[in-house]
């Protein structure tokens, strides 16, 4: 299989200097497309902290590798990503059947300028992020990877070890699932804002009509909370009993909005830390998921903005 290089991989064996200059090559290289290839283990995994893991293990066999004779740094990175990621997808996959009460992905606090990408705040929002859950691994790298980052068949046939008429054929599979499953309608920023401050306030005033208004009749509520803290066991379906759990855990909360995943989403602080955060799923100015993040090893990323790139 062709690995991207124009020759075989070589160690420089000219001298401490030759090889500094290789070091500080390799480290520019990876550094410059480091937030790159986290958006692309993060889309696979769902899970900041494995794509971390991801990247330890992309940066180990990077540094292996000469980069004066890979033609295309950044198609090589991401398919060694991609590949890695592939691995921990199995093991997430694993995990995740262990999972006590819904699984949700891990959120990211995000800057503005992954919501102005209307494109990659699209495929990383929690709504999408869970319908990626539903395709098998191979076809979820197929679909991030040309749907998202728009590689080449040929080189995403190299990352996941299939043939470029395989991947064609993978790749129209997997947008006829993604596009059955999406949002109906992709909200615009101004219309989530609007829906969700609306949400906020209803939630934050106990006015039941009003939360009524803003929730579709099929809502659904996720709660992640890991087997960590308390969360509903199930998901709970249907705006009147969405609107009773949260009538229910209203005067407890104080609601303050923040950016998550590209969306405008909701954070809960108590004693100064983060408790919960609520992000949505909006369609036709109405909410249609709700993702509550309560699992305390999932909110260790909201206090710093992660960047996401494409």
């Amino acid at each position: 299989m062709n690995d991207g290089t124009m020759n075989h991989r070589t160690r420089d064996t000219s001298g401490p200097a030759a090889r500094r200059d290789r070091t500080d090559s390799v480290t520019r290289a990876f550094v410059a497309h480091r937030n790159l290839l986290f958006t692309v283990a993060y889309e696979m995994l769902g899970s900041a902290a494995d794509a971390e893991d991801v990247l330890q293990e992309t940066w180990l066999r990077w540094a292996d590798v000469d980069p004066g004779i890979v033609r295309d740094q950044r198609a090589y990175l991401v398919r060694i990503t991609t590949r890695q990621a592939l691995s921990q997808l199995r093991t997430l996959g694993r995990r995740k059947e262990s999972y006590v009460g819904p699984w949700l992905p891990e959120p990211l606090l995000t800057a503005p300028d992954v919501a102005e990408d209307v494109e990659l705040a699209d495929s990383v929002s929690m709504a999408m992020l869970l319908v990626l859950e539903t395709l098998g691994p191979t076809e979820r790298a197929v679909f991030v990877l040309r749907e998202v980052f728009d590689l080449g068949y040929d080189q995403i046939a190299e990352a996941v070890g299939k043939s470029p008429a395989a991947v064609r054929q993978i790749a129209c599979r997997a947008r006829t699932h993604v596009a059955a499953r999406r949002p109906r309608g992709v909200a615009s920023a101004a219309e989530t804002r609007r829906t969700v401050e609306a949400f906020r306030w209803a939630v934050e005033t106990g006015d039941l009509q009003r939360l009524l208004d803003v929730l579709a009749p099929d809502v659904v509520l996720l709660t992640d909370g890991g087997g960590v803290v308390r969360a509903a066991p199930a998901p709970v379906v249907g705006a009147g009993r969405v609107a009773q759990v949260l009538g229910g855990i209203a005067a407890v909360m104080s609601l303050h909005p923040i950016q998550v995943n590209g969306d405008p989403a909701l954070i809960v602080r108590l004693g100064g830390e983060i408790d919960t955060v609520m992000a949505m799923r909006v369609d036709d100015g109405l909410v249609t998921g709700l993702y509550a993040v309560r699992n305390p090893e999932k909110l260790s990323r909201l206090e710093r903005v992660t960047p996401l790139r494409r």
